[in-house]
């Protein structure tokens, strides 16, 4: 079976195994979690500035677990998933008192800096082929794949990042209200390690969203739990699930960012 399930008329219409589940389920830990990807209603700049009102009218994911936390204040954390022909696009609205970031040269550890991260296994059925995308304030990439064993040697040709920070970097004497991360991945990254692409209507990938890092109140954030002792993001078969729609998110007026 090559494809599970469908969009139609706003249910999912979906194709079963012998087994009377859908193709991706026998493949899918029952308690991660689902989100469905709705496609932009119109261009996305890569600014920061997540003003456009496709992203406005996106869903939003807030339900970041704290799996390894022992102290300090809880932040929250908004992400929001679009598409289109071209790309995969991403947006992070991290609420941040002490926004801070060091590292400036591409596939440096950014990690150790206030960090969003975005990892995408899009076969369900070989989650170890992963890609992971990391993006500290200042707009640093570190970018893996199944390439190249997974060496800094590869980087994602046409992948874009921005960041918007409402505070000052690296201040740790004032207070700083959140900062916005913007990111457009190209379809063609996942070449060889997807079929077909761009998505088709229904098709269901892996992905987890993280976030980690910064100078003060150090704490690792999750969409899915990966359910390890201590802190680790690489836990592939742990990796949520994404539902790519269609469907255009519903726009009735412009909107200002958040």
């Amino acid at each position: 079976m090559t494809r599970s399930s469908r969009w139609c008329s706003g249910v999912w219409a979906t194709f079963i195994t012998c087994s009377g589940a859908p193709a991706w389920a026998e493949t899918i830990p029952a308690d991660v979690p689902h989100a469905t990807i709705l496609r932009a209603a119109g261009p996305i700049t890569v600014d920061g500035r997540l003003d456009e009102p496709s992203w406005q009218a996106a869903p939003v994911i807030d339900a970041f677990a704290f799996p390894w936390w022992s102290s300090g204040e809880r932040e929250p954390t908004r992400a929001r998933l679009l598409w289109d022909d071209r790309a995969l696009y991403v947006s992070f609205q991290a609420t941040d008192r002490h926004v801070s970031a060091v590292h400036a040269e591409r596939d440096k550890p950014v990690s150790q800096d206030d960090c969003v991260e975005v990892f995408v296994a899009p076969d369900t059925a070989n989650v170890s082929n992963y890609y992971n995308f990391e993006f500290n304030a200042l707009g640093t990439t570190l970018d893996r794949s199944p390439l190249d064993d997974r060496s800094s040697r590869w980087n994602a040709d046409g992948l874009r990042v921005a960041v918007e920070i409402h505070g000052t970097l690296n201040q740790q004497a004032d207070a700083d209200s959140f900062w916005t991360t913007e990111i457009a991945i190209p379809f063609d990254t996942f070449a060889g390690y997807a079929q077909p692409l761009p998505p088709a209507d229904g098709d269901v990938w892996r992905l987890n969203l993280y976030r980690t890092g910064g100078a003060i109140n150090l704490q690792y954030m999750t969409w899915s739990n990966t359910q390890t002792e201590k802190p680790s993001f690489h836990v592939p078969q742990r990796f949520g699930a994404v539902h790519f729609s269609s469907a255009q998110v519903h726009v009735t007026k412009a909107a200002t960012p958040e």
